[in-house]
């Protein structure tokens, strides 16, 4: 039997260094054509310009195009549906938010993918910091919205992109007593344009598309969602401080990049290690701090503990809030 044992080792220790073999070359050869990077909201909002600055540097350290394809709707459904059913070979790639892994998946019926079978994680790219706004001519404090609210029940509205700001809308609307009434957007720029028009009285939003018109003083930025540095503002308040309400806690909105499942282990390493180098770059760093995101990188491992992580954070809240999606 000894000899039967050995030939079988044998057989399997040489299966093992073929696969090795073969998935090397795949990863060396990697990319050898364009690469598509799908993101899941119109363009202008921190997503989409995210996206163009790691991939102009994934272009340039890869020697072939990286193709941006905005494929908004379904609160990032659509793309990440087309992610999911496209080749695993590492040439369409989805830029996945918080509201596609974690949000969309606990709150939404008959959602076309499955955030935990259908892709393969790459890496977190990218954490953002969210504002609360009103035009220049609403409240100068949260203290004051607040008591706007209080004194017209039901009569404030707030506007979101994403289910992550509208949550964020929702729970400081419960923490601090106040009846909102929350409009949908499909992003950031839309979001600035109904605060602009007065469909809705504040919102919940990224930095990037509203910094440069609360620098010309046509908008406010009352708090931030969380406590990191924002250079672009620095004075600005953490929400749960200057609404007094601790409970509130931190809230971020994130991004990362995800392969449909099947994708080649070589292939997400090569993506993996790529994404981590533009991470650190001071420069893809300065081009996006002034918005707001900050640059960040993750193992594949540590990405997909993270994403599941959040799904355990935010489920009691949706459950709490009765939000669904139809």
């Amino acid at each position: 039997m000894q000899p039967l044992v050995r030939f079988i080792g044998a057989g399997i220790l040489a299966v093992l260094v073929a696969a090795h073999a073969q998935a090397q070359p795949q990863a060396d050869a990697f990319p050898n054509r364009p690469v598509k990077l799908i993101v899941p909201f119109p363009p202008g909002g921190p997503t989409d310009l995210m996206a163009r600055v790691f991939g102009q540097k994934l272009s340039e350290r890869w020697g072939q195009p990286v193709v941006i394809e905005n494929r908004a709707g379904g609160n990032s459904a659509i793309g990440a549906q087309q992610t999911a059913k496209s080749l695993p070979d590492g040439y369409t790639l989805l830029v996945a938010m918080d509201t596609t892994l974690v949000m969309n998946p606990i709150t939404t019926k008959n959602l076309p993918y499955d955030a935990l079978k259908d892709f393969a994680p790459i890496s977190l790219t990218a954490q953002n910091t969210s504002l609360l706004i009103v035009r220049a001519d609403g409240p100068k404090t949260i203290q004051e919205l607040i008591a706007k609210a209080k004194a017209s029940p039901g009569k404030l509205n707030y506007g979101a992109g994403t289910i992550t700001t509208r949550l964020a809308g929702y729970l400081f609307s419960r923490l601090a007593g106040i009846d909102t009434v929350f409009i949908p957007y499909k992003g950031s720029a839309e979001v600035v344009q109904g605060l602009l028009t007065g469909s809705i009285d504040f919102s919940i939003d990224g930095v990037s598309a509203s910094i440069p018109l609360i620098k010309d003083g046509k908008l406010r930025a009352l708090a931030k969602l969380n406590n990191r540095p924002l250079p672009s503002l620095p004075d600005l308040q953490p929400l749960s401080v200057a609404a007094n309400l601790p409970e509130l806690g931190e809230i971020s909105t994130w991004a990362g990049l995800v392969a449909p499942t099947g994708t080649p282990a070589a292939v997400v390493e090569r993506i993996q290690r790529d994404v981590a180098a533009v991470a650190a770059d001071p420069e893809v760093g300065a081009k996006l701090q002034g918005f707001g995101i900050v640059a960040v990188s993750s193992t594949s491992s540590e990405f997909d503990r993270y994403y599941r992580g959040e799904i355990d954070r935010w489920s009691k809240v949706i459950k709490d809030s009765g939000i669904t999606l139809e």
